[in-house]
Formats: structure tokens, C-alpha cells, sequence
């Protein structure tokens, strides 16, 4: 797209993919860090560019956070999107399928399975809620966009291997932190998160009164509120002196 709109001097905007890291920190409300994760992650059954994709918790909470995790989910319910059910089946059979060879790999290469993961006996593009713990970089739930409703969560020492963990990837589309102290959450956002939109302790979401867009492989250009606007203006300058 870049390419053809580059040969006729058009400008473009490209909203690409994105590996959003979400970090909990050790000053964090893990029950509402827990149930933001959650939501950030099951909308359209994670098939979202700016879906919770890797879930960085520092040591001291890295436990707590996976076991409230894991109780959470485990009372979601996947089905017909027409029955009364959290979360519906994938765009695609294809779609799903891809999704499952990521995890396979993921495990294969020492990720642990704490739930889900195996492709359901029914009919549709149905795929469990997932979950992997002790994730690390090199496997492709944290090397790769993963389109679906898997929750990669990583253990990091501390503040500055969580940043580390979470600016390591292609990708700068989204982030989040979560801590109770919001001087520190938002000098992170500010100045240390690697990418497009950053959230204190909230998922990360589009919102038409605030520009959208990415770094990295996560595209160019910004969508939404004024500066989206811009993006496909040609300004005029115009010059009167007088006589």
C-alpha cells in the first residue's frame, strides 16, 4: 500500500500489527491489573491490533497475578456469541488454526500451559481461552502477533527487566503499566514504553478524541482527533504583504 501511494505522491497511514506488553508492577492492584488484562485480551476473542498480548509481572507479584489470572478465566465461558457466553468463536477456521500452531510452538519450546490450548471437537472457529505462563523472548508468543485469545504472561526480576522485556519486540503499537503510584506510571508511559498509545492502569483502547497509531513495524502516521485529520491535509500557505 505504502508502495503504490509512494509512486503517485499520496499520503498514507498505515496501522499495522502490534505485540502490545501490559506490565504489573510491584505496587500494583493486581485484582483490577487482572480484570483490565482480561478485558483487553477477550475483546473480538483477541483478535485486535491492540489486544493484551504479552503480560509482564515483576517478581514479587508474578504469582499472585498468574493465580488470579488463571481464576478468573477459568469461569469464562466461549460459545455462541447468540447465548449468553464471554467470548465467541475466531473470524476463521484458518485464523484459528494459525493461532494454535503459535502456541504448540510456544510450548514446545518450554512455555507451561496452564489452560486452554487444545482445538475444541465442535463446529466453528471456536478456540479456548489460553493461558501461558514462564513465557520468555524467542518463543512466539513473545516473539509474534499473536491474533487470538492467548495470554502470554512473562516473569521479569524488576521495573528495569520488565521495560526491557517490554520494548523488546518489532512491534509499538500499544502499552500499559499498572502501579498505584501514578507520578512513576506516567513518567513510564511518557518516556519508557516503546510505543504509539500508552495506558496507566487501563487496557489500551482507540478513542476518536485522541490520535492512534504506532511505531516500529506497527506502522506510521496517526489516526483520530485533529492530528488524524492532519494526516491527509495539505496545508496552504498564503502570503499578503501590503501594498
Amino acid at each position: 500500500m505504502a508502495k503504490a501511494a509512494g509512486s503517485v505522491l499520496k499520503k498514507t497511514v498505515l496501522e499495522l500489527g502490534g505485540s502490545d506488553p501490559y506490565i504489573v508492577l510491584d505496587d500494583a492492584n493486581i485484582e483490577k491489573a487482572v480484570e483490565a488484562c482480561i478485558t483487553g485480551r477477550t475483546l473480538n476473542a483477541g483478535q485486535s491490533c491492540i489486544a493484551a498480548k504479552r503480560l509482564i509481572a515483576t517478581e514479587s507479584v508474578y504469582d499472585e497475578f498468574l493465580s488470579l489470572l488463571e481464576e478468573k478465566l477459568s469461569t469464562k465461558i466461549v460459545g455462541d456469541p447468540l447465548d449468553e457466553v464471554d467470548m465467541g468463536p475466531m473470524v476463521s477456521v484458518k485464523a484459528r488454526d494459525e493461532v494454535h500452531v503459535q502456541v504448540t510452538k510456544s510450548v514446545d519450546a518450554g512455555a507451561e500451559l496452564i489452560m486452554g490450548g487444545e482445538i475444541p471437537n465442535e463446529i466453528g472457529a471456536y478456540y479456548p481461552i489460553t493461558l501461558l505462563a514462564a513465557v520468555k523472548p524467542g518463543m512466539a508468543a513473545f516473539d509474534e502477533e499473536i491474533f487470538g485469545p492467548i495470554f502470554a504472561v512473562t516473569k521479569a526480576r524488576n521495573v528495569e527487566d520488565a521495560l526491557s522485556l517490554a520494548n523488546q519486540t518489532e512491534f509499538g503499537l500499544g502499552a500499559a503499566v499498572f502501579t498505584n503510584d501514578l507520578k512513576k506510571g506516567e513518567e513510564i508511559a511518557k518516556s519508557k514504553l516503546h510505543a504509539g498509545a500508552c495506558f496507566v492502569n487501563d487496557f489500551v483502547k482507540s478513542d476518536p478524541r485522541l490520535p492512534f497509531g504506532g511505531i516500529k513495524d506497527s506502522g506510521y502516521g496517526r489516526e483520530l482527533s485533529s492530528y488524524g485529520l492532519m494526516e491527509f491535509v495539505n496545508i496552504k500557505t498564503v502570503v499578503v504583504k501590503k501594498a
